[in-house]
């Protein structure tokens, strides 16, 4: 690689981070292509010839930082709670990204990253294989079990309205916390009957009364 490749790349660095900074601040709408030039020490023109558009750019960038994430974040189907508490402890140590993804979900205009609908794919398959296998509960769909995991991991970071807003004090004690939303979700995804009712009986004859 020469110089000016160097020199490039280097600049693509210093705008995706100076981008991560604005739009986790200040969303896709509020975000100004001029602070993110000024602030990585670059012509603003640059960025549109990098990245096309701001739009363009915020995506790059959600995807730039959910990659690891999703490289790091090991999917264990068998062990939901488990994989609860490394999401737990990832999104409460990254809280700039939890607010890209909080701005992200305000702003569907934007197309989602291509990585994130194929980790996601990857897990609800993975996960259908699993309850078919009977090695996890088959209460509900694996779709809709995963969307809770998630849900549940992600509940006191700025994704989510309410865990922060209702239970503030709840993060003081992170291990406490982490351990009650593993147990939480062992508890749902080992469920094969959440309603409780069972298979419904068969209706009565005559004879059987």
């Amino acid at each position: 690689m020469n110089k000016q490749m160097r020199n490039a790349e280097a600049t693509k660095e210093r705008i995706l981070e100076a981008a991560m900074t604005e739009f986790s601040t200040y969303g896709i709408a509020g975000a100004r292509v001029e602070r993110i030039a000024k602030t990585a020490g670059c012509n603003k023109n640059l960025i549109y010839i990098y990245f096309e558009s701001k739009e363009t750019l915020f995506t790059t960038v959600l995807s730039n930082y959910l990659v690891p994430a999703y490289d790091d974040l090991v999917f264990t189907p068998d062990d939901l709670g488990g994989y609860a508490a490394r999401v737990f402890d990832f999104s409460m140590a990254n809280p700039a990204l939890m607010r890209l993804l909080a701005w992200f979900s305000l702003e569907q205009k934007i197309d989602s990253p291509t990585e994130r609908g194929s980790s996601h794919a990857a897990k609800v398959s993975a996960l259908t294989q699993a309850q078919e296998a009977g090695r996890v509960g088959t209460a509900l769909p694996p779709e809709f079990l995963l969307t809770i995991v998630m849900t549940l991991a992600t509940a006191w970071t700025a994704a989510n309205p309410f865990g922060l807003s209702l239970e503030p004090d709840a993060v003081k004690n992170h291990d406490l916390l982490k351990e009650r939303i593993a147990s939480v979700v062992r508890l749902i995804s080992s469920a094969s009957d959440l309603c409780g009712c069972g298979t419904p009986p068969a209706p009565q004859t005559s004879d059987s009364v």
